[in-house]
């Protein structure tokens, strides 16, 4: 049953990110195209998307002129923002809706079972606050940053020792990646004991 309402949960969601990426399409394309000179920029079509698609394109135009950027880049980074937030908010909807199924199937197991999957689920926070730290990092993202300092206050613990004694690569840091191992070990030492 739960995995039904999982299955009809994603395929909704798939047709919801299909239509939004479409109408983001639509509106690239429109803006490529009018400033191409291949649409007129008060034709009826031109006019008509840009009636629509202005309230959804004003955040984003804003953004991009308080960075010092073109605001007719606007269309294609709304384009950008809503292809990955549509492929977040469909790998988010699966991993819960994964998790809740397995946490119905656990509650029927012993304790064991269920202490496995909770030492896995700590094991995936960790790795993705890894993968979070490594990444944001490579865009200019620091501890400080307020979108990834969750990912420095879960992983500090593991990564700083490692940053201490380990000698410096250059511009490399590699003590996430030794990071990653550690908690490797860690996790299969505590799944062994289970």
């Amino acid at each position: 049953m739960l995995i039904q309402v999982g299955q009809v949960i994603d395929q909704v969601l798939r047709v919801l990110l299909l239509v939004a990426l479409g109408t983001a399409v639509t509106v690239a394309l429109t803006s490529w195209a009018v400033r191409r000179g291949l649409l007129e920029a008060f034709g009826t079509w031109s006019r008509w998307v840009r009636r629509w698609s202005d309230p959804l394109l004003a955040p984003v135009e804003r953004q991009l002129v308080r960075q010092g950027r073109n605001p007719q880049e606007g269309p294609i980074w709304f384009l950008g923002v809503v292809a990955v937030s549509g492929i977040l908010v469909l790998n988010l909807t699966r991993w819960l809706v994964g998790t809740i199924a397995t946490i119905a199937t656990l509650s029927q197991a012993g304790p064991l079972p269920v202490l496995a999957f909770l030492a896995n689920l700590l094991y995936s926070a960790l790795l993705m606050a890894l993968l979070v730290r490594v990444i944001g990092s490579w865009v200019g993202g620091t501890r400080w940053t307020a979108v990834i300092r969750w990912a420095y206050t879960l992983t500090d613990w593991v990564v700083l020792p490692i940053q201490k004694r380990l000698p410096p690569f250059g511009p490399f840091d590699v003590s996430p990646i030794l990071a990653y191992f550690v908690l490797l070990i860690l996790r299969s030492l505590v799944l062994g004991l289970l």
